[in-house]
């Protein structure tokens, strides 16, 4: 052990020479104790920070401060427990690295601007939605429904505030090019607004037809408001086509911005990921499909075209879908909600059809974990049979479980998945699941036909989901997305029709087939398990 007054520096000595109490530099120039001890602190400081050893052990105490610090944080912040456990491990194992990660990334962190501006917004659309319920459109029949579907309904309401509405008409679609067709004809028929926000917007084939269609609309004074997201968009904002759409007088804006300044007040990869049209506040789209062209979309990422599927609702379930997305114009504009109404002409929408639907809107800072617990509570009402189809599959715990005991309980569980997806954690991680699923007796089929991206559950061809959730934790915690949950029995007999169509083109996994599978493919799946809360 190096003594204070042994080695380089000695104990009130500075390295090559002895000095007094009051020290004599070598002109004979005295200096008091205190100027002797600013020269000797500096040569003492350089010389630790020299020390090999003493920097290590700095960076050593430096990262389990960092450790424990952040390990507070997460702690406190009552996540997950699969979410807690992978953060402390990353931040554990990649010194520094992992620290800033989760700075980044590790909590939903959305920006006291835009919490406010949520916060403003529900008091501005408590009248409105007051004004709905007198109206009559929430007067539900539940007489005509399981009580699973009335209780999913007081979930929706209790937590969301967005109860189901009666009177609504739902056409699926499931052929993207007469998708994009028909949505060009809806906008090309526009009188009065058209509303759109997508998570991904590609130029090419017939998505260009759309875009021509809202150039013509503004030309001829529709209102037109374009939200899309900015990441997942980002190599269309680098296109000419944002500039056309301006030039043409469309509104159109960047949802959630990305930058190193915003990343420091809200996360960066907190995304908006719904897909809605509105039409003069009576015709609206939602579902899976991005504004894209599968035919020039992604094709050298090797996983064949998307396939999506999409419905075109009329009645009253417009309405929900028409404030979520001047809900969400609001938050990026920062326009007021009588202005963007008296622009967008939006009023209330007159019944039509028999099916009863409830919206549920989805985000961080809006809907906490309902999403998820309507979910679970459609999987938990299947007593015969029940069927989903996801493209990225990476359930949490509770989910994992509640398709696990379904299939337990004697419902047949039918699971559609891609063969092949475009992201290869994911991909990685989904096929760690598979295992856990077989043996409780869930029948899994590889689609072949392309990546399947539609989302969709189906319990008992009574209830459904439909909308642009995805069957993983990024969707219920991260994004921004919308579903509807369909208490009609004729479009869940349809939603059946479609998951057959694609197990059709589909192979079941056979469970001693994929027990025989490498070693090494094992160890890639439950390594990459462990960030499965992180994707």
């Amino acid at each position: 052990m190096r003594q204070w007054g042994s080695g380089r520096v000695g104990a009130w000595g500075c390295a090559g020479g002895n000095r007094g109490r009051g020290g004599e530099n070598r002109r004979g120039k005295l200096h008091s104790p205190v100027e002797a001890v600013g020269p000797l602190l500096h040569e003492l400081k350089r010389d630790c920070l020299m020390d090999p050893e003493v920097v290590t052990g700095i960076g050593v105490l430096s990262h389990w401060a960092i450790v424990i610090g952040l390990g507070l944080r997460v702690i406190l912040n009552r996540p997950a427990t699969g979410v807690a456990l992978a953060w402390l491990l990353l931040i554990s194992a990649i010194p520094g690295g992992g620290a800033i990660l989760y700075l980044m990334i590790g909590e939903r962190r959305i920006g006291r601007h835009r919490s406010g501006r949520l916060k403003r917004l529900r008091l501005d659309f408590k009248p409105i939605a007051d004004e709905v319920i007198k109206e009559g459109i929430t007067h539900v029949d539940w007489s005509e429904h399981s009580a699973a579907a009335k209780g999913m309904d007081q979930l929706g309401r209790r937590i969301v505030h967005s109860p189901t509405v009666c009177g609504s008409d739902l056409h699926l679609s499931h052929d993207t090019q007469e998708m994009l067709a028909a949505i060009a004809g809806d906008v090309d028929a526009a009188q009065k607004s058209v509303l759109m926000e997508f998570y991904i917007w590609h130029s090419g084939g017939a998505a260009d037809e759309v875009l021509e269609a809202v150039i013509r609309a503004a030309g001829r004074g529709v209102t037109c408001c374009l939200l899309i997201d900015a990441l997942g968009a980002r190599p269309w904002w680098k296109s000419d086509q944002p500039r056309r759409l301006r030039e043409a007088g469309v509104q159109l804006r960047e949802a959630l911005p990305v930058g190193p300044l915003r990343s420091l007040v809200g996360r960066a990869d907190l995304r908006l990921h719904r897909k809605i049209v509105v039409i003069d506040g009576e015709i609206a789209w939602t579902g899976s499909m991005n504004l894209v062209d599968p035919r020039y979309f992604k094709q050298d990422s090797g996983v064949g075209q998307w396939v999506d599927a999409m419905v075109r609702t009329r009645g009253n379930v417009v309405l929900p879908l028409a404030a979520t997305m001047i809900g969400d114009w609001i938050l990026e504009s920062g326009e007021s909600l009588s202005d963007v109404i008296e622009q967008t002409r939006i009023g209330m929408v007159q019944p039509f059809g028999s099916a009863d639907v409830q919206v549920i809107p989805s985000g961080p800072g809006e809907s906490g974990d309902c999403l998820l617990l309507m979910i679970l509570a459609l999987i938990n009402s299947a007593h015969q049979e029940l069927g989903l189809s996801t493209p990225y599959l990476v359930p949490d715990d509770s989910l994992l479980r509640a398709v696990r005991g379904a299939a337990g309980r004697g419902v047949q569980v039918r699971l559609i998945v891609p063969e092949r997806v475009d992201s290869f954690l994911t991909r990685y991680a989904s096929r760690s699941y598979f295992d856990e699923l077989l043996d409780a007796g869930v029948e899994i089929y590889l689609y072949r036909g392309g990546l399947l991206h539609t989302k969709s559950i189906v319990a008992d061809r009574k209830n459904s989901m439909f909308g642009t959730v995805n069957l993983d934790m990024r969707s219920f915690w991260l994004n921004y997305e919308v579903a509807l949950f369909v208490y009609d029995h004729p479009f869940a007999a349809e939603l059946r029709q479609l998951h057959q169509s694609y197990i059709d083109e589909s192979d079941r996994l056979d469970p001693a087939t994929w027990s025989q599978r490498s070693f090494k493919n094992r160890l890639l799946e439950d390594s990459l398990r462990l960030l499965s809360p992180l994707l």
